[in-house]
């Protein structure tokens, strides 16, 4: 199965650790700054981006004072730091393609950040454009498989407009067109299914099969990259054996 989907139950479960080091909340901080910014709205009514950041920030117990000026700044109510999205390329161990997708205020610092990174965890730091072509950009649901049956889940997700569905077990994944996702998420939460994670991100057209040393060096790599401060969400194209998702769960 994709590392990249079944990493993301992990994390999830690693999410309490996350708030406990406060870089959570700094993640989310920006990306309402920025949903608010590029949505053309401060009201989470009209903007879908900025309505998904600001349950993701309540499900994170951030206080309704902390979320309000975070969009103030967004929208330029107040006066606060300019941050930008930007897109970087690597390989990881065994020729991983990996993409990570960051919200900075300076650049200079975030490359040199994901520089140390790469190189520390036996990867390194690509071009603009090195392994984008592997990926495609999709809108992604994960929901807990114990939720409900592969057909009941499946009929929900048809009737949401979803593109395609998944059961690997633990989880099902469901994918979305970028422009259907914020509608489809709708329609989950409509239907009473809480996700443990939704976001548009780069989905790996094919895999790379990893096992033992390599396997694990990648996960701390993959691990790394999510820690950093600026790091929103990171794609990469590889699979691991059970074994070692087991280790890490």
């Amino acid at each position: 199965m994709s590392g990249h989907s079944k990493w993301h139950s992990i994390k999830h479960k690693k999410g309490a650790l996350d708030a406990r080091r406060g870089k959570l909340f700094t993640k989310l901080i920006k990306e309402i700054t920025i949903a608010a910014r590029s949505g053309g709205s401060g009201d989470p009514n009209q903007n879908p981006r900025l309505r998904k950041a600001v349950f993701d920030a309540k499900a994170a117990n951030m206080p309704n004072d902390t979320i309000d000026r975070a969009i103030k700044r967004g929208t330029g109510e107040l006066e606060g730091t300019h941050y930008e999205e930007v897109t970087y390329e690597g390989y990881g161990p065994g020729g991983v393609a990996i993409m990570v997708q960051t919200t900075t205020d300076n650049r200079n610092r975030t490359v040199s950040e994901l520089r140390h990174i790469f190189s520390k965890h036996g990867g390194n730091l690509g071009e603009s454009g090195s392994v984008a072509w592997m990926f495609t950009k999709k809108g992604q649901v994960i929901v807990d498989a114990t939720v409900k049956g592969e057909d009941e889940m499946m009929e929900v997700a048809l009737d949401a407009g979803a593109e395609d569905l998944q059961n690997f077990g633990e989880t099902y994944q469901i994918l979305t067109a970028p422009d259907d996702f914020h509608a489809v998420l709708e329609k989950f939460k409509g239907a009473g299914i809480e996700p443990m994670s939704a976001e548009i991100t780069m989905i790996p057209q094919n895999t790379l099969k990893l096992e033992g040393g390599a396997a694990t060096q990648m996960l701390k790599l993959y691990e790394a990259l999510d820690d950093q401060e600026d790091v929103q969400s990171v794609s990469a194209n590889f699979e691991l054996d059970d074994a070692v998702m087991e280790q890490q769960a």
